[in-house]
Formats: C-alpha cells, structure tokens, sequence
C-alpha cells in the first residue's frame, strides 16, 4: 500500500513504546490501536496510519510537561517514532495535512512530551501547490544583488514612526547602502502610520533612488490582516511600485497564506514570529524542518530562521539546522530564502559561511549596522567587507587591518 506522507517525532511516555506509537498512528488515522464497532479490515489497512520504525532514546527521570497519564513504577522512556500515512486519507490538502500530522497528538494523555520533528510530503502536493514563485533566484533578480548575501535591516520602532518619518528612515538606510529593509512584524495598517501612506511615501523615496542610481533596493511591507485587505494591499503596493510584501505567517494562517501567492506578483517574506510556541520545548511542538517544508509548499520566499549567537533563546546548532534545512531542495526545487536576524553584525559573517557554506540568504542587522560608530553607511560597509573576508576565507581580524569599518565594528561590538 502506498503511504508516502512520513512524519517523524520525539515522544516521551512511561507506555511501553510500541503500544504509545500505536496510539500516536491510531489518533490520527483509522483506529490503529483500537479496533471501534463498524470499522473494518479493510478500513484499516486502506485509512490506518502505519509505524515504520521506533528508536529507543533511554530513560529520563521525571516527566517533561505536567498532566500525562503515567504507569506506577515504570520508567519514563524517550524515543524516535516514523509514521506514515495514505496520501488518500488528506488528499492534496495542506491544511488537512497539518491536522494529521500535528493534530489531536500534544494533548494525548500517555505521553509526557511529543514533538513533530520532520516530514516528508508527497510530491502529488506540487500539482496544487507550485510553491514559492519568486525564491532565491526572483529575490537576487528583483534586488540585482547576485554574489553575497542580501543586506537588509528592519525599520523600528514600530509604534510612533508617521509615513513620513519612515520614508526618511528609509532613505537615509538605501543611500548607504542597503539592500532590503523590512517593516516590523508589529506594524500593520495603524491609525499612527496608515498602510497606504507609507507605501506612497517610502515607494516615492526607493523610486527616486532607483531612478537616479539604477538599483531599487527591496522593501517588505507588512500587510498582515484580514484575507481581503491583504489582497487590496499587495495590489496597492504592486501600482506604486513596490517588488516585496510580508505576512505574520503563524496569525494569517495556511490557507490565507496559499491564497495570498495565488494572488501575488510579488516575494512574500514570511516572518514567523510566535515561532517559540513551536519550538522552544525540546520535548514539545514541532521542528523547523518540518515547518519550513509547510510553508514552502503554500508558496512562502523567505523565511526567518534567527542567526547564529542571536539575542534570543536558540542555540547556533539549531540556526545552523535551520538554515541548511531551507537550503535543501523540495521535489528538486521550492527554494526558500533563509532570512537571518536577530542580533547580528559583522562578527558573525565568518562562523556562518564557515559552517553553511552558501551566500544565498538575506543578512538582516538593526543595531550591528544602525550603531556602528562611524555611522550607518559605515555600518553597512563592515558588513559588506566582513562577507568578503568570509568568502574568501581570510580571518576576520586581518581583513579588518585594510577595512576601517569593519576594525571599528569589531572594536565597538566586539
């Protein structure tokens, strides 16, 4: 039979592990574990999830989270489970396909952790879903940026900026240098700074620059909302101009986000903030790989994946993962572009080509361009230089020993 939707998950339970991974398949699929009046053999070997493989992982000593229903006096055991299911039981659904594999499983009272790691999703799902249309490649054409990373940076604070102080922002930030510049994910459409003011605004600036200068540096526009204004706004932003827009992908949902690249002719970045409620358990949740794999198939471009020694709790292992997972190829294609953030500066450029050996990600920094002290163009310069230097596998400190800005940055950040 063939059951080419695969998940695999970290659980923790004191059941015995084959009879926990049976109630893990059977919760999602046609009773696997338990056999209800009315349902067949037949049922179940054409609708019933099938456990492919269990990976004993040892005992822990206590229980993770609160409320799981424990054996007396049996260890409490972690392990690797597989599972797969028919293609039929979701068809070519995504958000269906979500709820088989991270459906009714958290709450399940034998387990005391469970964590959606990884998927593999079939291929039938590109004949829906033609995945991002613009990606890596459509990124480097639209912002004419080929042989390094994109350099961005986020415009805050979000609450109290005009259009008009904003557009001033942004021109400050695209004359030295920029690349890309994003709206912050908390600024919408606000009675302070109206979507289609700042729009008119920053799109006369960019345009000007473009121009005079013949490049036109990108600009995300967050228009998060309702389904029907995120469409009036993408189009809005399409006649004034604008070549990026940006969604809250967990609070506008699959399938707003499915219908958004429908609709659009322009990148989406995808900005995954409320990311921690996933992820940040080790034993709860659900993993960026298969995170990702989700919203490149709804047709996301770009994707956040933090950056390595970033302010927040994620360890540079998992960044590291995170990267390379988007970097990985979909069906052959679906290419993302991871977006890196959060605390980064020139420091960091070395460690991570060094360990991801690839350029074609976007390098988004607030303070380690905005507070360099020789100002921002400055900062925009050691960042440029410390690629360079990463690229070319020469130590960031003697680099900066013929590159002013970049010395000044590692003084003042370092």
């Amino acid at each position: 039979m063939n059951k080419p939707l695969k998940a695999r998950y970290l659980i923790e339970t004191s059941f015995e592990l084959e009879k926990a991974a049976a109630i893990l398949a059977g919760e999602q699929s046609s009773g696997t574990f338990v056999k209800i009046p009315g349902e067949t053999d037949e049922l179940r070997e054409r609708s019933g999830a099938e456990i492919l493989s269990i990976e004993p992982l040892g005992t822990v000593n206590s229980p993770s989270l609160p409320g799981a229903r424990q054996i007396p006096d049996t260890p409490i055991q972690q392990a690797v489970v597989e599972v797969c299911w028919p293609l039929a039981n979701m068809g070519t659904n995504l958000p269906n396909l979500c709820a088989t594999v991270a459906g009714n499983l958290f709450e399940l009272s034998p387990f005391s952790g469970i964590k959606l790691m990884d998927l593999e999703i079939p291929s039938a799902f590109a004949d829906r879903y033609p995945g991002p249309s613009f990606g890596i490649e459509g990124t480097r054409s639209l912002t004419g940026v080929y042989d390094r990373p994109i350099i961005g940076t986020i415009i805050k604070p979000s609450v109290g900026l005009t259009p008009e102080q904003t557009a001033d922002r942004v021109k400050t930030l695209i004359e030295a240098g920029l690349d890309f510049i994003k709206d912050d994910e908390l600024q919408g459409d606000s009675p302070h700074s109206p979507f289609k003011e700042r729009v008119e605004l920053v799109m006369q600036v960019i345009n000007q620059h473009a121009d005079r200068t013949g490049i036109k540096p990108m600009f995300a526009f967050n228009l998060s909302g309702d389904l029907d204004d995120m469409l009036r706004r993408h189009d809005y932003l399409l006649e004034n101009g604008g070549t990026c827009i940006m969604v809250n992908l967990n609070w506008v949902g699959i399938s707003a986000a499915v219908r958004v690249a429908d609709h659009s002719q322009l990148p989406i970045h995808g900005h995954r903030n409320g990311w921690g409620i996933f992820d940040r358990s080790p034993i709860l949740g659900i993993g960026f790989s298969a995170y990702q794999k989700i919203w490149r198939v709804a047709g996301i471009d770009h994707i956040h994946t933090n950056g390595i020694r970033n302010k927040f709790c994620e360890s540079d292992e998992s960044v590291i993962s995170s990267i390379k997972s988007c970097l990985e190829p979909l069906w052959g294609g679906y290419p993302i572009m991871p977006v890196l953030s959060s605390g980064q500066w020139a420091g960091q450029a070395k460690d991570t080509y060094d360990q991801i050996g690839s350029v074609d990600l976007m390098y988004l920094c607030g303070g380690g361009i905005v507070a360099h002290p020789s100002g921002i163009a400055a900062g925009v310069r050691s960042i440029q230089q410390a690629w360079d230097a990463a690229m070319n596998g020469i130590p960031l400190t003697d680099y900066a020993g013929k590159h002013q800005e970049l010395k000044e940055a590692l003084d003042f950040y370092g």
